[in-house]
């Protein structure tokens, strides 16, 4: 008991100066991610006789967003970057890294009591390095709406828009819905998942996340494989993961989350020079994370 009381304390303790040093330094409120995925060895596969096998992957994500209110609604404004590392054998015909740095420049308003609309675009730099930044710029953006049938129930619908894609522009529609007390489906894209509230700071949750983008690989780098057409080509590169987890509310600014799970989908696809490597083998993956709103 004594034990659990000391915890308890340290953890209050810990919260009250987090949320306290957040205020200090960020002028205005915002939301922020600190994440690190470990995929393990998977397998993806060209044809009957080719193939990439036993590589791993990290999936590092940091993103930093202000959220200042005017007229109109809720700006956001910020910054994002993800890096893909890949563990490839020899001299894969696939790049190691991809990478992007990107703007975040949005706009949340509602349009009435029912219906909230967001408008964000993601300006950045698309590619496998910071070799040459000029011509890897793309501007992917998204435009959702979500309509508030009730307090337990909401519809979700919107539209992703990327001309580097193969499909450049993709509908998407889903429902975040309390089922009870302390379940909640959260059926949206890119991260549906059922949750289950064991108090007001742990939640455990089932789900997935579905990833897409499309990336530029650097000038020589068809060269350098020996297919010349997949110089500064566009690799389209797709995955899924399904898995379990527990968010933990560590203050009102602080929630940290692990999850643990399996990619059963991985692609890679130069869609352009119809060059896909598709996925072959699956692999057990681990996430931790850092978020929250300030």
């Amino acid at each position: 008991m004594w034990a659990a009381s000391l915890f308890l304390g340290a953890t209050a303790t810990f919260a009250e100066e987090s949320d306290s040093w957040f205020k200090s330094i960020l002028p205005l409120p915002g939301e922020y991610v600190a994440e690190e995925t470990y995929v393990g060895d998977g397998d993806v596969r060209r044809g009957p006789h080719k193939s990439v096998r036993d590589f791993d992957e990290n999936d590092s994500i940091l993103q930093l967003v202000f959220t200042p209110r005017i007229k109109l609604g809720v700006l956001r404004l910020g910054a994002a970057w993800e890096r893909f590392s890949f563990g490839f054998p020899g001299n894969a015909p696939l790049p190691d890294n991809l990478q992007s740095v990107n703007l975040v420049i949005g706009l949340d308003t509602q349009l009435s009591d029912s219906i909230l609309i967001r408008v964000e675009a993601q300006p950045g730099v698309y590619n496998t390095g910071f070799d040459d930044l000029s011509d890897d710029f793309n501007l992917p953006f998204v435009i959702g709406g979500t309509y508030i049938y009730s307090p337990d129930l909401q519809i979700v619908l919107g539209v992703g828009v990327d001309v580097e894609r193969k499909y450049p522009v993709i509908p998407a529609a889903g429902i975040r819905w309390r089922m009870g007390r302390q379940w909640v489906l959260d059926a949206v894209l890119p991260t549906p998942r059922l949750e289950f509230e064991m108090n007001p700071n742990v939640t455990l949750y089932a789900g997935a996340n579905v990833k897409q983008t499309n990336f530029r690989v650097d000038d020589n780098f068809g060269d350098a494989h020996g297919i010349p057409r997949l110089n500064h080509a566009i690799l389209s590169y797709s995955e899924v993961r399904t898995g379990a987890g527990l968010d933990w509310k560590i203050s009102n600014v602080v929630t940290a989350t692990g999850e643990v799970g399996y990619q059963p989908y991985r692609d890679f696809d130069f869609y352009r020079a119809n060059i896909r490597y598709h996925h072959d083998g699956g692999a057990p993956y681990g996430m931790i994370s850092l978020h929250g709103a300030f």
